[in-house]
């Protein structure tokens, strides 16, 4: 079975679209490589089927999005779901002074989850308990943004462009325009295009840049426009899923190959660590076929997952 990717409207859970997807295509066996949030639209990965093996390796894989931040009002759950809980005028900033302030957050560094999120401790989901009005201690996490570029600075959310070139991604008078949701009010806003890895919160990315800033902050849209090799201009509607474009397994996984032969094959299959040169991650095939993902030493390989 497939790998697609498809175009989350806004609104709508990750969940949500897995079940679509499981209708659309007939199987109750559909995976994706990463949560997009009910008020974020964009490429969400869909495994499908025996592709549901794949999520492992492909969840990990970096994202880029373009971001609204408006500051000068923060709210409980970082994005536009509000309500605004803070307030504080922005002064505005010069342009070098912006890209200094925006320079700081480029590479790897710690990051403190939102409240409103499904990050688990004791058992207990963050939102849940959110919602009930407590707060967990979520201890901050290694994460790592490889580049954060200002599109442009705007008097509020509502002046700032939705209609993108999906090429480039940048501001365009044609290409694709992307619904935003309901603004919470009139703040100046940053428009970003950020490169980002796994587990990477553009929330909590808005609300530490607001407080770099001096004011409070909040994510007021968020689009992916890339998941790992999945570009946003190539994904399906949930309404075109079942006639949707496919990638076959061999093909989604965006690691070095190594063709093996017969006995090769046999030994990763049966769990064997044979001797192998490999240093790293690498997908290992048989006359074109998907034997196995493997992890190499330099010396030998060790099996992370094989197929039959």
């Amino acid at each position: 079975m497939p790998v697609i990717a498809a175009d989350k409207p806004l609104h709508l859970t990750s969940h949500d679209v897995v079940n679509r997807a499981r209708r659309a295509l007939g199987t109750k066996r559909v995976g994706h490589t990463g949560t997009l949030d009910p008020l974020a639209t964009g490429v969400v990965v869909l495994c499908v089927g025996d592709s549901t093996k794949l999520v492992q390796f492909m969840e990990h894989d970096t994202k880029e999005y373009l971001a609204w931040v408006s500051l000068g009002a923060g709210t409980p759950t970082l994005d536009a779901e509000g309500p605004v809980e803070a307030q504080g005028r922005w002064q505005g900033a010069e342009g070098e002074e912006l890209q200094r302030t925006l320079q700081q957050f480029v590479g790897p560094q710690k990051q403190i989850p939102p409240q409103y999120s499904a990050i688990q401790v004791g058992g207990q989901r963050a939102y849940a308990v959110a919602r009930a009005g407590g707060q967990l201690d979520l201890p901050a996490r290694d994460v790592e943004i490889h580049a954060l570029e200002l599109l442009g600075v705007y008097d509020r959310v509502q002046d700032a462009p939705r209609t993108f070139d999906p090429q480039s991604w940048t501001p365009a008078a044609q290409g694709l325009t992307f619904p935003l949701p309901e603004p919470l009010g009139e703040y100046p806003t940053l428009l970003l295009r950020a490169h980002v890895g796994s587990g990477t919160y553009l929330r909590s990315l808005a609300r530490d840049l607001g407080a770099a800033l001096g004011v409070p902050a909040h994510l007021s849209g968020l689009v992916r426009t890339r998941a790992g090799r999945y570009s946003l201009r190539d994904a399906v509607s949930l309404d075109d899923l079942a006639g949707a474009p496919v990638t076959p397994d061999l093909d989604a996984l965006d690691f070095p190959r190594i063709e093996a032969d017969e006995r090769l094959a046999r030994e990763l299959r049966q769990g064997k660590r044979p001797a192998h040169p490999q240093r790293g991650r690498a997908v290992v095939t048989l006359h074109g076929a998907l034997v196995a993902v493997v992890d190499g030493d330099g010396e030998q390989l060790r099996v992370v997952r094989a197929w039959a």
